[in-house]
């Protein structure tokens, strides 16, 4: 009897244990855990912890909690000008509401992978579609990736799904074509050089021709200014000797140093001798008492 009873009380402790962990649920920081009733989810945990569930009425199903990343299959689109293009890329997305997710998708992983594919390639094909081979290739830098999200807008919520980034691994013409739109671009670039030397040497010349009417004309002026300076001054000159002059005695003394500045502007070179006649004007100074 003993041993009856003991075994009965192992059973009743095993049964009480597999009983115990049935009704506890364990979620992870990374991961929600979505308890099932009949099928349906009964609520969500979204809080890491310890909580518990009805035993072998409600079940227990996890989804991540973190950021995901999603490698698309490489796919030709076509731009604005008929060019078609490579575009390889991936995205980074998660979950935001599970209960959406679960409803929409049947918590199934692979059913949103291939919902975002269909999603972000249609937002890829529209807006390269709307732009030329051109843009697609400068934008390369961030400005497709925005476009791309932007035109997603708020698509994905339904499904409780956000879309964190999407970025190109490969954005590239395809190879039987790639050298003859590269040359055509790079003349076209060429061209546009051209014009921009031509335009800027244009306006060099402009601004030389206008500088120099200006220079010519400034200096026309200081010259006639010059003049009109150089005149003034000979007619102030001339009118300061007149008055100082006035008077015979004064007269008598200018018409003596003006007969001797002309004596000294004769008596150049090494012969120093003048030869002058009584009746000279220089020869005056020299026998007046």
């Amino acid at each position: 009897m003993k041993i009856v009873r003991n075994v009965t009380i192992v059973i009743l402790a095993v049964l009480l244990l597999i009983l115990g962990s049935s009704c506890v649920v364990v979620t992870n920081e990374d991961e929600y855990s979505l308890i099932r009733q009949f099928g349906k989810v009964d609520h969500v945990v979204s809080e890491a912890g310890i909580s518990f569930k009805i035993p072998f009425i409600q079940s227990v199903y996890t989804l991540p909690k973190k950021t995901l990343l999603y490698d698309l299959s490489a796919s030709d689109v076509i731009t604005s000008d008929k060019k078609t293009m490579i575009c390889d890329s991936y995205i980074l997305w998660e979950i935001t509401d599970p209960l959406k997710f679960a409803q929409t998708l049947n918590s199934s992983i692979s059913n949103a992978e291939s919902r975002l594919d269909t999603v972000i390639y249609n937002s890829t094909k529209n807006v390269i579609s709307s732009i030329t081979q051109e843009d697609v290739i400068s934008g390369r830098d961030g400005e497709l990736s925005a476009s791309i999200i932007n035109n997603v807008g708020t698509t994905l919520d339904q499904y409780g799904i956000h879309l964190l980034a999407f970025e190109t691994k490969q954005l590239d013409l395809p190879n039987d074509n790639k050298a003859a739109v590269y040359e055509r671009m790079i003349s076209e670039r060429d061209n546009i050089a051209a014009t921009y030397t031509a335009e800027g040497s244009s306006e060099a010349q402009i601004i030389h021709n206008t500088t120099d009417m200006d220079v010519t004309v400034m200096l026309s002026e200081a010259e006639k200014q010059a003049e009109i300076l150089v005149a003034e001054g000979e007619a102030e000159y001339m009118r300061i000797l007149s008055e100082a002059y006035a008077d015979p005695d004064r007269q008598e003394f200018y018409s003596f140093v003006r007969s001797l500045d002309a004596l000294k502007a004769s008596m150049t070179g090494n012969n120093k001798t003048v030869i002058l006649s009584p009746d000279s004007p220089l020869a005056s100074i020299f026998y007046e008492q």
